[in-house]
């Protein structure tokens, strides 16, 4: 049972409408749940059994939740638009609607182009990550700590650390400042163990018990012209090394942690909430329900994305036989679930990249949605084998979960063959761009020695919303998976793709896509205890990782190319190598590299750019500007685009796509060009 508190009700976006739509409302409030731990619909929870009952029995958990809903119900088009806030924070708004990032939404310029409120959509948000600490306005859900009999229970946990910066010497034991750190159940280092190395697949190196301590830094202004001082203080939820962490390495932390937090309980909340919204029901405590809808979407994106497929694989999706979504869509999920529903789990981590958080239980079969057999364990299983409850899947990656999460194995078996997803499953590969596509990107480069790949893709969120709804809703088919396969030959090993691949002047390619070795973490992982930390790699046993085959210009053949693909300024990769002092060599996490392409015949012989030029390629800026619209109108005769983005592609691409791209031709072509 649950109850749902409002306690604001102000109009959005100062009441302003939204075509048929009319005005939105917003609404903050809390959600209270109260769950039977002895019911079947929980049993897949790990430590349900040792969660803290009231005097009925019941465990206790809350959330945060905001809505914008419209103002007039009936003007609506009755579907939920469930936001898997991404690390506590709201983002629909950002990718839907190309609206700046926030988590304060009240502005008309939060609701950026107001697609989804044009769409008569009611759109929510939950608390459901229940490791996350409050501040900057993120969503909470507080769930009950774990205890045998009152007693405190522990275990071991491991945690990575890889500094961005000198000088740096503390660290939360969760990695992150965001996130509550399973607490050290002891501050004696002698029992745990830190270690150090430049990869992940490098040797340890042994960091004595006697140079680190369980303990963070505070710092405050001094008396008697002291100046500024600092003092350590003992914690059991930071790591302090006074001699620093070396940026870019890999520190390595194995101990034993105390009072685990029952992070599964996210899956519970989403469903019963989600559930509870499409019966229209009145709440436990008599009051109606805030909204009037009767269909449900959720999308996610890279965590919130596998937080999906893990709901599905675990058979949330089914609340006493009803389906909670009818349609999802999970955005840069890769191959990968959560490691959530574990004891001493740490939800906020990127799991599974080459260098960062390689070794991650997130990352386990299966890892598609058809079912199959794992060839090492003999296990058979898929994401979606429940199909009375399996909503619509329509699964997005871009080219850096290929490279980076491991995504071809969405699409083929454990033994790198291919594997066809099933009928109500799409998948989509969008070519040559990033995982974290901003609509505002701007060619930085942070810790990597490229910049950022600058793809825009959020026109993509918008087409595919609308054919999600109408395959939901009237039950038209919609576009056809489009991604690299092994017997079209546009999946490849990294051995292919590197034969292919152009001769950049200057480029430094990634070693291969992050591996997947098959981990040993214990008997009882599946259980959601992990005893082997760190996991131990089984010998000769690794899943095969495959990369999208490349054009001439290095950028992906297969999947569905945005304009800026199919007529490139650059060559987009799905990789990014970090500079020197940041892990040098190895790949940056989750991001991908715009590499420019010469911009005249002059600058490419000088270059010994096999690529050819951008004025040879277009002439001028008006001929690019052309084919950038030709690109996009035929995204929309295939229904991948909308008709109101074509003429937004083409206003970006005005001025050589600036600011996206650091060109400096000029809108003409110069005297001697």
């Amino acid at each position: 049972m649950l109850t749902i508190t409002i306690h604001e009700t102000v109009p959005f976006a100062d009441g302003a409408p939204f075509a048929e739509t009319g005005a939105y409302e917003l609404l903050n409030g809390r959600v209270d749940f109260r769950i039977d731990p002895a019911d079947p619909a929980q049993a897949a929870v790990t430590d349900i059994a040792y969660a803290p009952r009231d005097a009925d029995g019941l465990v206790a958990l809350s959330a945060d939740v905001t809505i914008l809903r419209p103002a007039d119900p009936a003007r609506g088009n009755g579907r939920l638009f469930f936001d898997y806030g991404n690390r506590g924070n709201k983002r629909a708004l950002q990718f839907f609607n190309d609206a700046p990032a926030s988590n304060d939404l009240r502005t008309l310029a939060d609701a950026g182009n107001g697609f989804l409120m044009r769409r008569g959509y009611t759109i929510a948000w939950l608390g459901w990550q229940g490791d996350l600490l409050p501040g900057d306005g993120r969503m909470l859900l507080d769930v009950p700590v774990a205890t045998d009999g009152g007693e405190p229970i522990t275990g071991v946990t491991r945690a990575e650390y890889i500094a961005v910066a000198e000088g740096t010497t503390t660290f939360p034991l969760s990695t992150l400042i965001s996130t509550r750190s399973n607490p050290a159940a002891s501050l004696d280092t002698t029992k745990a163990r830190l270690t150090r190395r430049r990869f992940a697949m490098s040797e340890r190196e042994e960091i004595a018990p006697d140079r680190w301590a369980f303990a963070r830094v505070d710092r405050g202004g001094g008396v008697d012209n002291q100046g500024m001082e600092r003092a350590v203080i003992p914690s059991d939820s930071h790591i302090h090394l006074p001699e620093s962490f070396v940026p870019g390495w890999i520190y390595e932390l194995v101990y034993q942690a105390k009072d685990p937090r029952i992070l599964g309980l996210a899956h519970v909340a989403v469903r019963d909430f989600v559930d509870h919204l499409k019966s229209g029901a009145a709440d436990a405590a008599g009051n109606p329900s805030p909204v009037t809808v009767d269909t449900a979407y959720a999308w996610g994106r890279s965590q919130t994305g596998r937080c999906i497929r893990d709901f599905l694989h675990l058979g949330f999706n089914d609340a006493g036989g009803r389906r909670v979504f009818d349609g999802v869509l999970p955005h840069v999920a890769g191959a990968g679930k959560m490691w959530m529903n574990h004891r001493f789990a740490n939800v906020v981590l990127l799991p599974g990249q080459e260098h960062e958080n390689h070794f991650t239980p997130a990352d386990r079969f299966p890892f598609a949605y058809a079912v199959s057999t794992d060839h090492f364990t003999g296990i058979t299983d898929g994401i979606c084998k429940r199909p009375e409850t399996d909503p619509k899947v329509m699964h997005t990656d871009t080219a850096s979960e290929y490279w980076h999460r491991r995504a071809s194995l969405v699409v083929t078996d454990t033994e790198g063959r291919d594997l066809a997803p099933p009928d109500n499953v799409r998948v989509y590969l969008w070519a040559s761009s990033q995982h974290f596509a901003s609509p505002t990107a701007t060619p930085t480069t942070g810790l990597a020695l490229e910049p950022i790949n600058v793809v825009a893709t959020s026109a993509f969120f918008r087409a595919t919303l609308d054919a999600l709804d109408a395959w939901v809703s009237e039950g038209t088919e919609p576009p056809a998976s489009r991604y690299p396969t092994v017997a079209g030959g546009t999946l490849v090993d990294v051995d292919t793709w590197r034969v292919a691949f152009p001769a950049i002047p200057g480029v430094v390619t990634p070693r291969g896509p992050s591996t997947l070795e098959r981990l040993d973490f214990g008997p009882e992982v599946e259980r959601g205890i992990i005893a082997h930390e760190p996991p131990r790699i089984v010998e000769g046993e690794s899943y095969p990782v495959l990369v999208p085959a490349v054009d001439a210009d290095g950028n992906d053949v297969a999947g569905v190319r945005a304009p800026m693909v199919e007529a490139p300024l650059a060559t987009y990769v799905g990789w990014s190598v970090r500079r020197r002092g940041a892990g040098y060599g190895a790949m940056l996490g989750i991001t991908g590299s715009t590499l420019p392409f010469p911009e005249d015949d002059d600058e490419r012989a000088q270059l010994r750019d096999p690529r050819p030029s951008i004025l040879a390629r277009y002439g001028s800026a008006e001929a690019y500007v052309a084919a950038i619209r030709a690109a996009a109108e035929a995204l929309v005769a295939e229904r991948r685009m909308l008709a109101e983005d074509v003429d937004r592609a083409a206003d970006m691409a005005r001025d050589w796509s600036r600011p996206r791209h650091d060109l400096t031709l000029s809108g003409e072509p110069a005297p001697g060009r």
